[in-house]
Formats: C-alpha cells, sequence, structure tokens
C-alpha cells in the first residue's frame, strides 16, 4: 500500500516523487559513519570535544567536532552534499536544483570558514572518503599545537 502525503508537493518541487523526498529526509546531518569513527579515533587519542555544537554563538552553524579552549572546528564533509570534486556527480533527476543545492553548500562552507578564521578559529575540514586514521592523526595534532600555544597540554 503506497503512503499518501497529506499535503500535496508544490508544482516544481525538489522532490520528483513522495518516495523519492522520504529517501532524501532520511539521510543523516549528523552521525554519519565517517564522523562517529574520526570521533571515536580521536577520543581514543585522549581528546574531548563537543558534537554537533555552534563554535560562535551568533553563527547559526555547526561544526560536526568543536575543541573550544584551542578554537578548532572540525567538519567532516559528505562528497555528494559538499561537492567533492573527486567524488561529485551530478544528479540525473532534477539536476537543476540539486546541482544549486550542492553549490550554495559549498558557498555557505567558504563563508563559515571564513567567519571561523576571522574569530581566530583554524577551520579543519575532511571529506567523508579520507583515510579515517589520518584525519584524526591531523585533528589530534593541530589541536594540541594549538593547546600548546596557549598554555594548556592534552
Amino acid at each position: 500500500m503506497s503512503e499518501e502525503l497529506p499535503w500535496k508537493p508544490p508544482a516544481g518541487s525538489w522532490a520528483s516523487s513522495a518516495a523519492r523526498r522520504r529517501n532524501m529526509q532520511a539521510i543523516r546531518s549528523r552521525d554519519t559513519k565517517p564522523e562517529t569513527l574520526i570521533r571515536r579515533l580521536v577520543h581514543a587519542r585522549g581528546l574531548r570535544y563537543r558534537v554537533a555544537a555552534r563554535p560562535l554563538p551568533d553563527l547559526r552553524r555547526t561544526a560536526d567536532m568543536v575543541f573550544g579552549p584551542a578554537k578548532v572546528a572540525v567538519f567532516i564533509d559528505g562528497c555528494y552534499w559538499h561537492g567533492c570534486p573527486e567524488h561529485y556527480v551530478p544528479p540525473k533527476t532534477n539536476s537543476g536544483y540539486w546541482s544549486e543545492k550542492v553549490l550554495r553548500n559549498v558557498e555557505r562552507d567558504r563563508d563559515t570558514n571564513q567567519r571561523l578564521e576571522n574569530a581566530g578559529w583554524l577551520v579543519l575540514r575532511f571529506w567523508e572518503h579520507e583515510p579515517s586514521d589520518a584525519c584524526a592523526d591531523k585533528i589530534a595534532a593541530a589541536v594540541r599545537r594549538r593547546r600548546a600555544v596557549n598554555g594548556r597540554d592534552t
């Protein structure tokens, strides 16, 4: 039995069908497998952090991992949603909408980087396909460097 939507999507809606809409809405925006794996590895290296937190209170954007005192914000970007130069493949259906959405995401990522850097934060971005151990090593090294400069160990 097919499930009816309680409302009728507007003409030109982003979803090509009700099933596609449900599928797209089910995609996680946080706690993805790459994120959780990297978080576990960073935690195993003795570092603590906030998850899905705002680095700046007045910026309505969250980083995947935030190391507050060290001022390090970490983002693990999905290849499709953030336009990975190696893996992004434009969609075959409703390509105009999705390509524009990915472009807006890329522009927002750049704006976020700039705002955080202007506020003294170090921004680390990794693609979901990068080796998790290498990402965790880079994160740990950067946080420890920044803490040492600020006179705080670990």
